[in-house]
């Protein structure tokens, strides 16, 4: 598997970039390799970048405070 761009490593883990930045400005995840192109960084990540994310997503995600159940009627 060749390396995923950020785009498509949220859409095949399915949370927000958002959320991602997130988890990486507050640690929780590693952040990747970085590639620089002019002035620009981009984010590398690998299938074990991926790996390490999903993993993450299902032990952490959603868990806590969330969503509260809609009443029923």
């Amino acid at each position: 598997m060749k390396n995923l761009s950020t785009q498509h490593l949220i859409k095949r883990v399915g949370i927000s970039r958002s959320t991602l930045e997130r988890w990486l400005a507050s640690g929780k995840l590693k952040k990747p390799k970085t590639i620089t192109f002019g002035k620009s960084e981009f984010r590398s990540w690998t299938a074990e970048d991926l790996e390490r994310v999903l993993k993450f997503k299902r032990k952490k995600y959603r868990k806590g405070r969330g969503r509260k159940a809609k009443p029923k009627r």
